[in-house]
């Protein structure tokens, strides 16, 4: 069932909150949104960080002097909420070593010296149309999971632990994100424009995968050429159909898209999976195509170079390529730089290196210089409220700041500041230009480090009265 509002507009959206960031310059998406994917050669020095999902980073699994080849491992997973690494260059192995990583923290990376041959690893082997047919569902998981698949839209949530349903779980639909609602980026328009094939048959393997009959694709409605695209593709596809939906960040988040394309609600704390949906990236159904047609892992993925640069691209970028190659690749800065953000601007995380390496989940890379940055002192609240009402989960970001600046984290908790979604918009609505969001944000870290300290207790406490029996 459509929601209300969307009924009324004949396009899909969620009930409350959100902005329109940008939208008198169309989002910012014009500078790139025209650009056809370009494939960036790799440096001579790939640096692949073992962090690259959500969960505990991979474990190396070469030595200082091995050669290896396009999509070999060179990270195994340190559990099943965890991804391999592999090779995007063949060559030798020259450096095993911490360095600073997209999060600004430091981890561990594989420097591998890139000779130029791209020799593919012998165990990639593309698959026939028959062959895939004959996939059963677990071997569908299984290749994904072999294949380092993760969140491409930024999450990094391991897609093999997404698609394996807990038993008493029961899912019915799959919905594939083509919102892409971040100002600036085009990442994924210029996939579903240009490999609309791709995006639809990685999304009826993971239909297969997860043995349900039903896919919608949503697509916001400024990219009305991907719709069209995508509407083509599926025209010989049973069970996916494509719906458009309002230009409204936050669109792209898994709750407010699973209700803007169902009008299910997700409860406080959970996940689509609780109201019978998976949600996928288009650019993750795009890689699972390509692992189990092609036998390709994820070591590479369409990333968006623009704001402040002298020729703003989407390049198809080989994993472990920094961001000041990406930068040079696009001519380079336009104007001076006054931040260089690791995806979009409201969700983004700003960089204190361009010499950090592009990851699975880098979804874009934006330049801003001083013409587009004018950056305001931080005032007080006014209690306007506005920051209540473009909330889309319906919390009191006012409130939660208030609380985490007097260091109150337990009456934060209290008040749901972990069911935070950090979509910035917030902060971005703020007459006083208050940094709302990086707050809460903050309030968060810390509710999480009280409720480890409160879980070892917990086990000690259990210990003790284990020992007194």
């Amino acid at each position: 069932m459509a929601l209300k509002e969307g009924v009324a507009l004949g396009i899909l959206t969620f009930k409350k909150g959100g902005v329109k960031p940008l939208h008198k310059q169309h989002e910012g998406k014009p500078l790139a949104s025209g650009k056809m994917i370009q494939e960036l050669e790799a440096p001579k020095l790939v640096a692949i960080p073992m962090a690259q999902n959500i969960g505990m980073p991979a474990h190396p699994c070469v030595k200082v002097g091995d050669t290896v080849c396009v999509g070999q491992p060179i990270g195994q997973p340190a559990g099943f909420v965890g991804a391999p690494v592999h090779a995007s260059v063949s060559g030798k192995v020259k450096a095993i070593q911490e360095k600073l990583h997209v999060t600004g923290a430091p981890t561990m990376h594989v420097v591998i010296e890139n000779d130029g041959a791209y020799t593919l690893y012998d165990e990639i082997k593309p698959r026939t149309k028959d062959e895939v047919m004959a996939l059963s569902s677990q071997e569908i998981i299984e290749i994904i999971q072999a294949a380092g698949i993760v969140g491409a839209g930024g999450a990094t949530f391991p897609t093999h632990v997404k698609l394996s349903i807990p038993q008493g779980k029961t899912v019915d639909m799959l919905l594939i994100n083509g919102a892409e609602c971040e100002p600036y980026l085009t990442a994924d328009e210029r996939m579903m424009v240009e490999h609309p094939d791709q995006v639809v048959l990685g999304a009826e393997l993971a239909m297969n995968a997860l043995g349900i009959q039903k896919t919608i694709i949503g697509i916001e409605q400024n990219k009305m050429d991907a719709v069209q695209t995508i509407k083509d593709a599926c025209k010989n596809c049973r069970g996916i159909s494509v719906e458009v939906m309002r230009t409204r960040y936050p669109q792209g988040s898994e709750k407010q898209l699973v209700q803007s394309l169902t009008g299910r609600e997700v409860p406080d704390g959970g996940l689509p999976m609780d109201c019978q949906c998976v949600v996928l990236n288009v650019g993750t159904a795009a890689a699972i195509y390509r692992a189990v047609y092609e036998g390709m892992p994820m070591v590479q993925r369409v990333i968006t170079i623009t704001g402040g640069v002298k020729n703003p691209q989407n390049l198809m970028v080989r994993i472990g390529t920094t961001f000041e190659d990406c930068i040079q690749a696009c001519g380079g800065f336009e104007g001076k730089p006054v931040k260089v953000i690791s995806g979009g601007p409201m969700m983004g995380v700003a960089q204190t290196s361009t010499e950090v390496s592009c990851v699975k989940g880098t979804s874009g890379i934006l330049v801003i210089n001083e013409d587009m940055a004018k950056p305001l002192p931080e005032m007080p609240c006014i209690h306007c409220g506005k920051c209540v009402a473009v909330c889309p989960i319906g919390l009191m970001p006012f409130q939660l700041d208030q609380l985490s600046r007097k260091k109150d984290f337990e009456r934060a908790e209290d008040e749901h500041a972990m069911s935070c979604m950090e979509c910035g918009c917030c902060t971005y609505i703020c007459p006083s230009k208050r940094y709302l969001v990086q707050s809460i944000r903050l309030a968060k870290a810390e509710i999480g480090r009280l409720r480890r300290e409160r879980a070892a207790a917990a086990r000690k406490e259990e210990e003790k009265k284990k020992w007194k029996k």
